[in-house]
């Protein structure tokens, strides 16, 4: 299984576009903080072909620790979800 970083596709610009180092990674640098302010704003990001972002907001509740099984409280939170778009979900179902 690979990793793929930021710098892994600002590479990636960088040789499908021929810019330079500094150049895709701005792109890339001003991509991620795009949808980063726009999901820390409250809208929720769709990218054609891939998929949605948005943030849920959870409320507290009780939970159990896995390990010794004592009930835990776990706080209300914030929490980034992905749903991937259709067309993703069949490349990905092709890939089997």
């Amino acid at each position: 299984m690979a990793t793929i970083t930021r710098i892994d596709l600002a590479n990636a610009l960088r040789d499908r576009f021929g810019l330079t180092a500094a150049d895709s990674y701005k792109m890339i640098d001003i991509i991620f903080d795009e949808i980063g302010e726009a999901l820390v704003n409250g809208e929720e990001v769709k990218i054609t072909g891939f998929g949605s972002f948005k943030i849920l907001s959870k409320s507290a509740r009780i939970g159990r620790n896995p390990k010794t099984g004592v009930p835990a409280v776990i706080s209300a939170r914030n929490v980034a979800t992905f749903r991937p778009s259709t067309e993703f979900k069949e490349m990905v179902a092709k890939k089997k």
